[in-house]
């Protein structure tokens, strides 16, 4: 056996270089780091933005048309579209003095009168401008003005003017405009500011 390894010297040790480079090389691989698991996040996507929804309009019709009451209307209506919703006009109604093309707009109250009727006094709310404050050019009616309306007259802001609109409807339309002080706000300094501004009729 020596004979044979004296012999074979060279092959041997060749073998046994081999072996230990192969394990080596294990061992080098198995020691070498993983290479780290990078997780990317999904890219964001895009939520639209909120869109403002169009508020419907309220508008109260009376005088001659078929049925009239407070109807919902869409953004841009007109004063024709609020008498369609009431049935239309009645055969007296006197249309012909009604601005039929006028833009509606929340809280507005449209009165058709009958042919031979005395025009109710209306406040002309108008602006000079674009930008320009609104201003009452005309008496005001407390039984009929809207709570914007109202907030036009001197000393009347918005609470005010809703307590004044509480009050008509609890308890009917004012008798005369002195009865305006009966709702809770309105003393004989503020009633004296609006006196000449307002009528009942």
């Amino acid at each position: 056996m020596n004979d044979w390894l004296e012999n074979h010297r060279t092959l041997v040790l060749a073998a046994v270089g081999v072996v230990l480079a192969a394990a080596i090389g294990a061992v080098a691989v198995r020691a070498q780091p993983a290479a780290p698991l990078v997780i990317e996040p999904p890219p964001p996507t895009l939520t639209p933005g909120p869109t403002s929804t169009p508020t419907p309009l309220r508008v109260y019709v009376s005088g001659a048309v078929r049925e009239p009451d407070v109807y919902t209307l869409p953004p841009g209506a007109i004063v024709r579209d609020v008498v369609e919703a009431a049935g239309g006009p009645l055969a007296g109604a006197d249309i012909d003095h009604v601005n039929l093309a006028h833009p509606l707009a929340d809280g507005d109250h449209v009165h058709i009168p009958v042919v031979g009727e005395a025009p109710t006094p209306a406040p002309a709310i108008q602006a000079a401008e674009p930008g320009a404050s609104a201003e009452l050019t005309g008496p005001l009616n407390i039984n009929t003005a809207t709570a914007a309306e109202l907030e036009l007259l001197p000393g009347i802001g918005p609470a005010l003017a809703e307590r004044i609109i509480a009050h008509r409807e609890a308890y009917g339309p004012f008798a005369s405009v002195e009865r305006i002080q009966d709702v809770s706000g309105i003393g004989p300094a503020k009633f004296d500011a609006i006196r000449e501004l307002i009528v009942t009729e």
